[in-house]
């Protein structure tokens, strides 16, 4: 003995076979393999080299150069390894390979497992052919070339060095991307010996793993030019598919993901066409009459190449698609309206070579409008080739390879590129804004401008650019063109934007001036607003939650405003009662207030309840844990779309859950909530009363307390529209008990306010508020 041999187990004949090395190898040599000897079943049987297309067994050659030296030595210098693997215990985590190499494992002679594993790869025999070209493979852990003979591949004597550099620098970059496949195609598990440009084979499937009968039903097939890689398990009960792409960032799997990639790489590789080719011929007179029906003149026909196509239906009209002059696609149009086109030709604008360099262009949604922009002057004018889709989707826009739907775009961005201002002159419908909108986000909505259809009656506007060719001739078509607007961008207006609702202001519309609170007085410093903050503070029991409670009933019964309610300090039948005695003007319970003063009756009771469900709706934590401020504007955003709310009560502000990060300081704390509460009443044109008490006061001296005061942050008086402290007086020297004074400490809009403060009487019984009037 040598001290080493390889046993091979040969799963197809079931035979053992041990191959003792019979010369030593340098690791990464290119001389020929030995000569090994091969027992059968423990009898010689031949000597012979192992060649890769051996029946036996594939050589392989160690590429690690991790390799132990003591392995090495262990093994008298041999450099040859055969990989384990077995169907259900493998000792490597590479269980596919292709089905000719078999598995082995190496056997010292004291019986010890090899405590390292490594990764082979197959190594050709040199060719003894001369070679005079070659090609980059990528093997599962180096790149090899595949060897071309005179043979295989032809070169011209007369080549320059221009175009042998050029060739040079395709398989350098043939061979990047190659490399790229192959560790994408590893990382989604499929493994093979070698990486091949045009390489198509069956293996494994690293999912099922061929089942019980281990079938090699996985299909690959790498793209000739190396930019793709796609896979398929044909297996009924696996189906496992997926695509890669040498510089995308991810693995796209599914069945879905491979339908898309074929749709892709169907345009990459889309088939040429000609006039001849398909049967195209002049236009007849009844198509031209067809389109001078529509507006359109036979110089505008000639000149953009429209053509019929003989059916059996009779002609059809032949919009061709040309770049540069040259034949790309057709499209086809029965009259009646039916619509194909050519199948497996490269989307691109009809009409493309009249915007070549041109700084404005227009894009409308079919031909004849495109025909038709050219009637009024416009010849930098191009249609899509696939029409409007049903709607926006919601989706962020795809990468260029996935756009399927908008490739045309893609495969005419050089075109596009150099436009300054693009005019999107789509149909009036649904679908043909939604088509707007799309084009807009892939084209960048800072250079689109919008067509605005005309009033084509009273009720209804024209529809596209043949109507208003058709019905209001070319000068009219010609003044929607050139008054074509700006393309509104989310969040950036003009004045003109808000006409409407500045005519409207000028005109005095009661709820643009203020709506009343009630109170005479008040109203002077204080109106509601829709859509405006306002802030209430005041020293405990000053009267808050019970005067902005009367404010509530008070714009119920002038107006019918409907409320939401967060009041954390406020049991609900408490809160009930309030609101009905303020509701009613009696009181909840007879505690013995006279004969002038009853207590509300069963019947007024039923009926204040159905006030209070018609008017009023809680927003209560059902929970132990306090509720954020997110949480009561989201329910408050339902209160709004689901039962028409017009206010908003948070009372008080220490009753939320005021989380905030570590590196979040309380006054940045406080102006974001704000300033999330002030976009919510303006979003929802919804009024937002925010009660927040003010922190302890040293050595107060009993009169009112400054919105300053507030606990928390100055924020509360810089945020807000409206500030307003309420102060009841408890000193009898200074006043009647039953006095509270409302302060008015800021007013933003002027029109509906200014600072100041009012005089209001409390009655106790009924929770009423008054105005003042002196005895």
């Amino acid at each position: 003995m040598i001290g080493c041999f390889s046993r091979l187990y040969h799963f197809r004949s079931k035979h053992t076979f041990y191959l003792f090395p019979l010369k030593t190898c340098q690791l990464n040599s290119t001389e020929n393999p030995p000569l090994l000897q091969v027992y059968k079943n423990g009898d010689l049987s031949t000597n012979r080299s192992l060649m890769p297309s051996s029946t036996y067994s594939r050589l392989f050659h160690l590429s690690s150069i991790r390799a132990p030296l003591s392995l090495h030595q262990s093994i008298l210098g041999s450099k040859f390894l055969f990989q384990r693997m077995k169907l259900c215990n493998s000792f490597f985590s590479y269980p596919v390979l292709p089905y000719s190499t078999f598995s082995t494992s190496l056997i010292r002679v004291n019986q010890r497992e090899p405590t390292h594993n490594f990764v082979l790869n197959c190594m050709k025999q040199a060719e003894s052919r001369p070679v005079r070209s070659v090609r980059p493979f990528v093997s599962r852990r180096k790149v090899h070339t595949d060897l071309l003979s005179e043979s295989d591949h032809e070169e011209s004597p007369q080549r320059s060095g221009n175009s042998m550099m050029s060739a040079r620098k395709r398989e350098d970059e043939l061979q990047e991307r190659l490399v790229l496949l192959r560790d994408k195609l590893l990382k989604a598990g499929i493994q093979c010996y070698s990486y091949k440009a045009g390489q198509y084979g069956h293996m494994l499937c690293p999912q099922c793993l061929g089942g019980s009968t281990m079938e090699k039903s996985l299909s690959l097939n790498i793209d000739t030019e190396g930019r793709s890689a796609v896979w398929k398990c044909f297996k009924a009960k696996c189906g496992w598919s997926g695509y890669v792409q040498p510089y995308a960032s991810d693995v796209f799997a599914g069945t879905q993901a491979l339908k898309m990639h074929a749709k892709v790489e169907k345009q990459k590789h889309p088939r040429k066409i000609t006039e001849q080719k398909m049967e195209l011929q002049p236009l007849c007179s009844e198509l031209l009459e067809y389109f001078k029906s529509r507006g359109i003149s036979a110089e505008t026909l000639r000149r953009n190449l429209v053509l019929q196509k003989p059916t059996i239906k009779g002609p059809a009209i032949a919009f061709t698609y040309r770049r540069n002059g040259t034949l790309v696609s057709c499209k086809y149009r029965q009259t009646p309206k039916t619509f194909w086109k050519e199948a497996n030709t490269e989307k691109i604008f009809y009409g493309l070579d009249d915007i070549a360099n041109e700084c404005d262009i227009i894009i409308v949604e079919g031909e004849i409008d495109k025909l038709s922009i050219e009637e009024a002057g416009f010849k930098n004018c191009v249609s899509v080739p696939d029409g409007a889709p049903p709607s926006v989707s919601n989706k962020d826009v795809p990468a260029e390879d996935q756009d399927t739907k908008y490739q045309y775009l893609w495969n005419c961005k050089e075109y596009l590129k150099s436009a300054s201002r693009i005019i999107l002159a789509t149909d009036a419908d649904g679908p043909g804004q939604a088509l707007a909108e799309e084009l807009a986000r892939r084209l960048g909505k800072e250079r689109c401008w919008r067509v605005k259809w005309p009033m084509k009656n009273d009720e209804e506007v024209f529809k596209d650019a043949n109507e208003v060719l058709f019905y209001s001739g070319k000068e009219a078509l010609r003044e929607v063109i050139e008054n074509a607007e700006m393309y509104p961008i989310r969040g950036l207006f003009t004045f003109s934007d808000f006409s409407r609702e500045i005519d409207k202001f000028y005109d005095g519309n009661v709820i643009d001036l203020g709506i009343s609170t009630g109170w005479e007085g008040l109203d002077k410093f204080y109106k509601v607003m829709p859509g405006e903050l306002t802030v209430v503070s005041g020293v405990p029991n000053s009267g808050k939650s019970e005067w902005i409670d009367a404010l509530m009933v008070n714009l119920n019964h002038s107006i019918g405003w409907k409320f939401v309610l967060c009041s954390m300090e406020n049991m609900v039948r408490d809160h009930a009662r309030k609101l009905l005695e303020k509701h009613i003007g009696k009181p909840f319970f007879d505690l013995g207030y006279g004969a002038n003063m009853q207590r509300m009756s069963k019947q007024e009771l039923v009926e204040g309840k159905k006030w209070l469900n018609d008017s009023f709706y809680l927003i209560r934590c059902e929970d132990d844990v306090l509720p954020s401020v997110q949480w009561v504007l989201r329910l408050a955003k339902a209160a709004v779309m689901r039962h028409g709310v017009r206010g908003l009560v948070i009372d008080p502000y220490n009753e939320l859950d005021h989380q905030r990060a570590s590196n979040q300081t309380e006054t940045e704390y406080v102006s974001q909530i704000l300033t999330q509460i002030k976009r919510f009443a303006q979003h929802h044109s919804c009024h937002v009363w925010f009660v927040a008490h003010p922190r302890q006061l040293q050595n107060w001296n009993g009169s009112a307390p400054n919105l300053y005061d507030i606990s928390g942050s100055a924020h509360f008086i810089n945020k807000c529209d409206n500030g307003i402290v309420i102060h009841r007086n408890h000193d009898p020297k200074l006043g009647p008990i039953d006095g509270v004074t409302v302060h008015v400490r800021k007013v933003r809009n002027k029109v509906i306010g200014r600072i100041g403060e009012c005089q209001l009487t409390y009655d106790r019984v009924t929770g009423e508020y008054s105005d003042y009037h002196e005895q």
